[in-house]
């Protein structure tokens, strides 16, 4: 049955009225909440929130590396270190390391741009300080929803935007109403922000609807992957940051590799890939556990019999998309009736590899102008006030200063380096040119027959894993009988075009073994097989498809990885 078949038969949906709906239980997401309850507080007034995030509980499918800059944070909640905010390891030490696949260059510290530079800001594990922020939130009577996934915009007769709608519960495989179905609910709001983060599947509707990307270059992004060891105390340097470039990426591709010291000799390690890689051959995942056997970063993995080392131990892994387009491709973020913040619209600076704090400074922009709106008696219009207040704010310089790092990259690693650095590092980021892109990272891929396939070492289980064992400690999980949430608009292109013309690249740009093509039994050829219980909502099939036949939506509430304190 369609969503409007069982609208017919089984509605109308239950509607919950509130001043502010807000999709994404995230930093930004909540950082929205806290502000407009901060706000309406000082007045003495209230102003009713709610909060709707599809994960388990708040910080489930929050995933980054991270090293946070505390500046928002610390203008949201100024007393976030008495009121035990975890941000408990400070960073202590930069290194930006070129490998090459034996030997490795360290750029002396006094070299280095400022936005290679830590000083201040922490390492954290991003989960648990979204668990935080959330109990926040609700100590200040925020509502929150874990587990309710926002399925659908609802729209007013003027076009403004009215709420959101949750996804119905119990569905089967068929589309059929099993003996469990729940109709989804409705929650209304004057005001609704997005907050999904990386490629928000709502988020990319109203992009499409409003045509809020118009004269932007288009955005682009990186896969991140991640994993999150415990490693020998001998090998651990408490607050130590290491950053890696070059090898195994070839110099054409955008990509490097990150080593973040935490507290209690936890390491947590990982590697970006750029989405406009060309050679469908390319499996970021493959290259993050290749990147893992170069001797820089074995050193803190492996254990050394003769000095007393003891292994390091895996304890847990996930992926996530991220948006690396800067401002140039920030599209307008308000629109009738709502507006997007943190990385649904795109503001995470790539040059520094943070995200969190801008989520946090545009969750609270918004949340002042909606809460302005609110007490004149408005509702369902344009939050003009936000574009203004980003437009004066501190993160726009920040992220104006950035807006050519990614850009060079597609110059080559020897230009991007030495570009960046020019503008960085001599012209402190008040650079008189602008580079623009023209292309969306799915049209970079070429076919296969102009690319080399790429072999990559088998796993050893020690250092290097498979994808279904790094899944299985991603903590993911989906009803088995629910229909698949990683749809397909021409059910014919995956074999026809993306096998026969690209390799089948879903089968690797995947972080989770979701596509497979198998042998199809009916014609003798193959067919693709999608294990849609596997995803971690990276968002990589999204947006890499090079057809865009593929089409992620929301899945039942509370299904997904369940990173906690990645």
């Amino acid at each position: 049955m369609t969503n409007e078949e069982i609208l017919a038969q089984y509605g109308p949906r239950e509607a919950m009225e509130y001043d502010v709906v807000i999709v994404g239980g995230g930093p930004g997401g909540l950082a929205t909440a806290i502000r407009l309850k901060q706000l309406a507080a000082e007045k003495g007034q209230d102003v009713s929130v709610v909060v709707l995030e599809k994960g388990s509980e708040p910080g489930a499918h929050t995933l980054s590396g991270a090293i946070m800059d505390p500046i928002a944070l610390s203008e949201l909640i100024p007393d976030w270190k008495a009121k035990g905010a975890p941000l408990n390891q400070p960073v202590t030490e930069d290194a930006m390391v070129f490998l090459s696949e034996k030997s490795s260059l360290r750029t002396p510290n006094f070299l280095l741009p400022k936005c290679f530079h830590n000083e201040g800001n922490y390492i954290v594990r991003l989960g648990f300080v979204t668990k935080w922020l959330a109990d926040q939130a609700e100590a200040l009577g925020v509502e929150i929803f874990p587990g309710f996934a926002a399925a659908e915009v609802l729209f007013n007769d003027d076009g403004s935007i009215k709420g959101v709608a949750t996804g119905n519960m119990g569905v089967g495989k068929d589309g059929e109403p099993t003996g469990d179905f729940q109709l989804g609910m409705e929650l209304h709001g004057k005001y609704t922000i997005f907050a999904e983060g990386a490629r928000g599947h709502l988020g990319k509707q109203l992009i499409a609807k409003f045509q809020l990307d118009a004269d932007k270059d288009p955005q682009t992004y990186g896969i991140g992957i991640k994993e999150l060891w415990e490693i020998d105390p001998a090998r651990h340097k408490p607050g130590m940051v290491l950053h890696t470039g070059g090898w195994p990426m070839d110099s054409k591709t955008y990509g490097g590799g990150f080593l973040y010291h935490l507290e209690d000799n936890l390491v947590t390690l990982g590697y970006v890939v750029g989405l406009d890689y060309a050679n469908p051959y390319l499996s970021p995942f493959e290259e993050m556990q290749r990147w893992k056997t170069h001797p820089n970063i074995r050193y803190y993995l492996e254990g050394d019999e003769a000095h007393g080392i003891k292994p390091a131990k895996r304890i847990s892994y996930g992926a996530r998309a991220i948006t690396a387009g800067g401002i140039l491709s920030l599209p307008k973020f308000v629109f009738p009736g709502g507006a997007l913040v943190g990385c649904d619209a795109g503001f995470l600076n790539v040059s520094r590899i943070k995200g969190s704090h801008a989520a946090i400074k545009t969750g609270m922009l918004a949340a002042e102008a909606a809460y302005e709106a609110i007490v004149a008696g408005r509702q369902g219009d344009v939050l003009s006030a936000y574009e203004t207040a980003f437009e004066s704010s501190w993160l726009y310089d920040e992220l104006w200063k950035a807006r050519n790092f990614k850009a060079w990259f597609k110059k080559g690693l020897s230009t991007a380096t030495v570009m960046n650095g020019v503008e960085q590092f001599l012209l402190k980021g008040n650079i008189p040119w602008t580079l623009h892109r023209d292309k969306p990272d799915h049209a970079y891929l070429k076919p296969a027959a102009e690319c080399q396939p790429i072999e990559y070492p088998k796993p050893d289980g020690k250092l290097t894993f498979d994808r279904l064992s790094s899944v299985f400690i991603s903590n993911t999980n989906h009803g088995e009988d629910q229909p698949a949430h990683l749809t397909l608009k021409d059910a014919s292109v995956p074999v026809s075009i993306n096998l026969a013309k690209y390799a089948g690249p879903e089968s690797r740009y995947c972080p989770a073994g979701v596509y497979e093509f198998v042998d199809n039994e009916a014609d003798g050829g193959k067919r693709l097989q999608i294990n849609a219980q596997n995803c971690v909502h990276c968002k990589t099939c999204d947006i890499k498809d090079p057809t865009q036949n593929i089409v992620w939506v929301t899945p039942e509430g509370g299904g997904g990885p369940n990173y906690s304190g990645m």
